[in-house]
């Protein structure tokens, strides 16, 4: 599943200390290899070159 700016993510990887927190698609760029790669705002900053696979779609519900 691809995200485009401005969705609303849960990160999911256990080296980021980030891991668990939703986040907001920022920007979307492509790396050499023609995949999509993430940079994502949280509350307290920011982390880019996120992979699509350590990315989920956040409940919309809390809206």
């Amino acid at each position: 599943m691809s995200f485009d700016e401005d969705d609303h993510v849960v990160l999911s990887d256990e080296h980021s200390e980030y891991d668990g927190q939703e986040g907001r698609v920022t920007q979307v760029m492509e790396n050499m290899f023609g995949d999509a790669t993430y940079t994502v705002s949280f509350e307290d900053g920011q982390e880019t070159g996120i992979p699509e696979d350590d990315l989920s779609p956040a409940d919309e519900t809390e809206e």
